[in-house]
């Protein structure tokens, strides 16, 4: 705190026009920090509220990587399951198929006549 000057002693010290200076220029500061303050304060909401876009815009992805991921391992799974039928279906083949019980099979022949001689006439 300062100490308060006797308004004689004050009034003796500056000139009138002098300290009605001073006064406007001290109000003309204040206008200019409070205008800083406001242009900093406006500056610091837009920011968070970027912040809080680009936030929500990467969580809305997230969600959707996840929603794909989970698409895709149902995928995985229908494929795994119709794999092993297939494999399945694939050995019960294998086992009347008489192509494949054919010793005309390691014979270097065109492939039709080879086919041709192996089946049952």
């Amino acid at each position: 705190m300062s100490c308060p000057v006797p308004a004689a002693a004050g009034a003796s010290a500056l000139p009138r026009g002098a300290a009605a200076e001073g006064g406007q220029q001290s109000h003309e500061e204040d206008d200019r920090k409070v205008r800083r303050r406001e242009k900093n304060r406006v500056a610091a909401q837009r920011s968070r509220k970027k912040q809080t876009q680009k936030a929500d815009k990467l969580h809305e992805e997230y969600e959707s990587l996840e929603q794909e991921n989970t698409s895709l391992k149902r995928e995985i799974g229908k494929l795994t399951d119709e794999m092993k039928h297939l494999s399945e279906v694939l050995k019960d083949h294998e086992k009347i198929c008489p192509l494949l019980h054919c010793t005309m099979n390691f014979v270097t022949i065109p492939r039709p006549d080879a086919l041709a001689s192996c089946l049952p006439r």
